[in-house]
């Protein structure tokens, strides 16, 4: 199975299953992970099926049976909660090369993981979110608002300088609470969140989702592919590999993801976000900023 969150998995596979197989389905996704870890016949019980339907759904879902598949969600949580320090540990990334030019193989080796995680990024992406969520940040209707993490700040910051460029009301979330909160009352149907959660998740990411989701408003959620617990709250999830050289999980290939989204905002506003950077241009030129 391509990997991700087994959550993704199942929901990909809601149009292939039967009626009584998809009640399984919406239990598990509605207490997920935990739901997962049931007895086969508790779950069957909550789901109003028998334990044949719980064995035959696993079996859609790739697994010989129950076991195989819990096994498989305790690596998934065994990952999700990864941190720097435990994938340090257990890939003794501390240890010396013996290749003889060590600097050399450690390019290589960078070349090769970060080609291929920004390869299978953008193969993996679907493409009917990626095209939902160009047409949320492209809506001039809308407002955006930009929410990052410990490190994910800086591709908020990124992305929300770009789309400055682009089109009006744009903002980041403020950091100091008055001005916060004052942001998260006013969160109306018009707003568009633009949240960036990657694993050791922060709690809350998961909580300003639901704010927006419950005022009506729109959240677009970049994340990894174990999937931040906000994801039941966004309309779109854009999942990025965060495979690194190093313990640290890699940033680059969201990056890439956010530089072909500006690329679809840009095409979308056409000649309205050319018309938008020249007069930026013409601004800054004035107040001698460029």
């Amino acid at each position: 199975m391509a990997s991700g969150a087994l959550a993704d998995d199942i929901r990909e596979k809601l149009g292939e299953l039967s009626p009584a197989e998809r009640k399984v389905a919406r239990v598990l996704l509605a207490g997920y992970p935990a739901a997962g870890f049931e007895t086969v016949a508790v779950l069957a019980g909550r789901a109003t099926v028998s334990a044949p339907t719980v064995i035959r759904f696993v079996n859609r879902l790739g697994y010989r049976g129950f076991p195989d598949f819990q096994a498989a969600l305790r690596e998934e949580l065994d990952e999700r909660n990864a941190s720097p320090l435990s994938l340090y540990e257990s890939a003794d990334f501390g240890r010396a090369e013996e290749d003889p030019n060590p600097d050399s193989a450690l390019l290589r080796h960078g070349s090769q993981v970060f080609t291929g995680a920004v390869t299978a990024t953008l193969a993996e992406l679907p493409p009917h979110d990626f095209e939902h969520a160009v047409r949320l940040l492209a809506d001039r209707k809308r407002r955006i608002t930009l929410a990052g993490g410990r490190f994910t700040h800086l591709l908020a910051q990124y992305l929300g300088l770009h789309l400055m460029q682009l089109r009006d009301d744009v903002r980041f979330l403020p950091d100091r609470d008055v001005e916060r909160t004052a942001v998260l009352a006013a969160l109306t149907r018009r707003d568009v969140l633009v949240v960036f959660d990657y694993r050791r998740y922060e709690s809350d990411k998961t909580t300003l989702a639901a704010l927006v989701h419950e005022q009506g408003g729109k959240v677009v959620l970049f994340t990894d592919t174990w999937l931040s617990p906000a994801a039941p709250h966004a309309e779109v999830v854009l999942p990025s590999r965060v495979t690194a050289p190093s313990p640290y999980d890699s940033l680059v290939p969201t990056l890439a993801v956010l530089e072909t989204v500006v690329a679809g905002v840009m095409t979308a506003l056409g000649d309205d976000a050319r018309n938008r950077m020249q007069h930026g241009e013409d601004v800054a030129r004035r107040a001698g900023l460029y």
